[in-house]
């Protein structure tokens, strides 16, 4: 998905807020003026992290961010999985419950209110409009053989699993796979934290193969190339992820 001159404005005004270095910021003019027509901005971001960690050094890390709201929704874990099963339709609720994890995300929010997530989460309702995408989905979900979920955040990746488990219980004959990143990238999920949360036990776990808060094909692993290639029903979460990979011509359900 290309991005607008807007997108463009706001990339270059939080890199601003980031450092006020003239020749950092130098660096990130030439790549946002440099920029072509297919670039989307996770891939910016990639290279102005590059940029970042060329002029400063590593980057600060969101492990403890990561495993804090990964414990914080694991803590509720069994709540939520309590609701879901009193639910008309559990498939649909925790669907709509891992739509509400998008909330935590540090690229978009620099800080993650506990308290409005857990409102989010108690109100997560399933719009009217949607209703056919679901239908839809759903019939792909019985006819299909592959299922592959893009993850995005930590936190969010708890949801994930949960629906997964509804998933696999109302069609266990999907193989389901969960991509995460291939290294740190805000408060991304990456393998380690999948498996801290426990979706090995649901579902394989391939790594696109790079550091990138999206999935650009032509840069990712070749393991990652043939699992998006060869899944029936592919579910992307998140901006970065929807960015990354709309407009390509791909029927993908995007949860951002």
């Amino acid at each position: 998905m290309n991005i607008t001159e807007s997108c463009v404005e706001c990339l270059w005004r939080r890199q601003q807020h980031l450092s006020n270095d003239p020749a950092y910021l130098s660096d990130i003019k030439k790549i946002l003026d440099n920029r072509r027509p297919d670039d989307c901005s996770p891939y910016l971001v990639y290279l102005f992290n590059e940029t970042y960690e060329r002029h400063f050094g590593i980057r600060p890390s969101y492990a403890d961010a990561k495993k804090t709201y990964n414990d914080f929704v694991l803590s509720k874990e069994e709540s939520i999985k309590n609701q879901i099963e009193k639910a008309a339709d559990p498939l649909k609720i925790s669907l709509t419950y891992a739509r509400s994890g998008n909330y935590i995300d540090f690229g978009a929010l620099s800080k993650i209110d506990t308290c409005t997530f857990t409102d989010l989460l108690s109100n997560a309702t399933f719009a009217k409009q949607d209703e056919a995408v679901y239908e839809e989905f759903i019939r792909e979900c019985k006819n299909g053989k592959k299922f592959l979920l893009i993850a995005d955040n930590c936190g969010e990746i708890v949801l994930d699993k949960i629906f997964l488990e509804q998933l696999k219980k109302e069609y266990p004959h999907l193989e389901i796979t969960v991509m995460v990143r291939g290294a740190d990238v805000l408060n991304d999920v990456t393998e380690v934290d999948a498996v801290y949360v426990g979706i090995d036990k649901t579902a394989r776990i391939v790594s696109s193969g790079i550091g990138i808060g999206g999935i650009i094909y032509k840069l990712i692993s070749d393991e990652a190339k043939e699992i998006l290639d060869t899944s029936d029903i592919v579910l992307a979460k998140g901006q970065g992820n929807y960015e990354s990979l709309g407009g390509h011509g791909r029927h993908i359900y995007y949860n951002k």
